[in-house]
């Protein structure tokens, strides 16, 4: 049995009791919520009128208002109209992913000379934590303001085959520069592996609003990692340029999505992480993805090494999502900040091991602007 605390409508905190506050595994091994979800959404606002709400079951935005270029708000993230429907919904909407996002190959990796055996929910490999990752859990709301609200959680050693228990902490704030930043942190008291990244499903041009072929999206990386069948990296960094992947200058995600290329066909589609070129340990620009019709535009900011293009592949029709929306295959696409998949099988690869003592830091932030010509 897990207990949180209440997060109210407007984001402010409300007092926790933990004897009428909690969740529960009923006899169909479904979750019973006490108060229910609809009752502990945020809804997060800035000066602007951008709105944003977020769940703490999996401590998912559920929706996020910004403006066109004609000054009209529109819901850009995929989900659905209630937090009641996540539990059973697609699993990754809006997610807060962890303990390690992406991939980690046959969902092993060794500490010390101990190899962990994860649990493992795609084909032979681990992907996004595990069936019972962070997006799977109740988050606690431990602090809000009117445009900011802080969850925590605490993974137990073991969980999903993870060691040590880590005490993670994500601050979500919309700015009055309109932006939905995200700060994550996590200690842990044995040695163990931390990936943290965000997990919403984007069309600038409204969610369910037709496929994202069309989105102009700008990468800043001259290399990517290419993957075998299972989408685990080889261990490759490969140059992006006259290949499909070279998105240095903007260009519509369609134009190249097709092409006879093994990497392509191993995704169906992109679903791959690009090194990025930073400057310097902080904040720096990952991609840029303009939406022409809408006008609407997104950067996105990350201190973290690299960045997994997502271009809805796997969207296939069975989610039923927003107003009864059905989502198609490649209506939306990820952007998440993250350091590469598998990197605990590759010492190459920049290193995802957190030992007791320190803090692990990442910081993303998706900012909203408009295109008026």
């Amino acid at each position: 049995m897990k207990y949180f605390c209440l997060l109210g409508l407007s984001a402010l905190l409300l007092a926790c009791s933990s004897s009428e506050k909690k969740t529960e595994t009923n006899a169909d091994g479904g979750w019973t919520v006490y108060p229910p979800l609809h009752a502990m959404m945020a809804t997060l606002t800035n000066a602007n009128g951008l709105k944003a709400t977020i769940t703490p079951y999996g401590g998912k935005v559920m929706s996020l208002w910004v403006p066109d270029k004609n000054g009209k708000l529109g819901d850009i993230v995929l989900g659905y109209d209630s937090a009641s429907q996540y539990p059973t919904g697609n699993p990754y909407f809006g997610a807060l992913i962890g303990r390690y996002g992406n991939r980690i190959g046959k969902g092993q990796f060794s500490i010390d000379g101990t190899t962990y055996q994860l649990a493992t929910n795609n084909g032979a490999n681990a992907l996004h934590g595990g069936p019972g990752g962070f997006h799977n859990v109740m988050w606690n709301a431990v602090e809000g303001t009117p445009n900011s609200v802080t969850l925590t959680y605490t993974s137990n050693d073991g969980e999903e085959g993870y060691p040590g228990t880590l005490k993670a902490k994500v601050v979500y704030t919309l700015t009055d520069a309109n932006e939905l930043s995200i700060d994550y942190e996590a200690t842990t008291d044995k040695p163990t592996v931390v990936n943290l990244t965000h997990h919403s499903f984007f069309n600038l041009n409204g969610e369910g609003e037709g496929d994202i072929l069309n989105h102009e999206l700008q990468i800043i990386a001259d290399k990517f990692t290419p993957v075998d069948e299972g989408l685990i990296p080889t261990g490759e960094l490969k140059p992006v340029a006259a290949t499909p992947f070279d998105f240095n200058k903007s260009t519509p995600i369609g134009a190249r999505i097709n092409e006879d290329d093994t990497q392509l066909k191993y995704g169906k589609g992109y679903d791959h992480n690009w090194v990025l070129k930073r400057e310097g340990a902080g904040l720096s620009l990952a991609a840029v993805v303009t939406e022409p019709t809408s006008g609407r535009v997104m950067e996105v900011w990350t201190t973290e090494p690299g960045l997994q293009f997502y271009s809805g592949n796997f969207l296939d029709g069975s989610d039923t999502g927003k107003g009864g929306k059905k989502y198609q295959f490649r209506t939306a696409f990820c952007l998440e900040a993250q350091h590469f998949p598998d990197s605990p099988n590759k010492p190459e690869f920049p290193a995802t091991l957190l030992k007791p003592g320190e803090v692990y830091k990442q910081k993303t932030v998706y900012k909203f602007l408009v295109k008026k010509v």
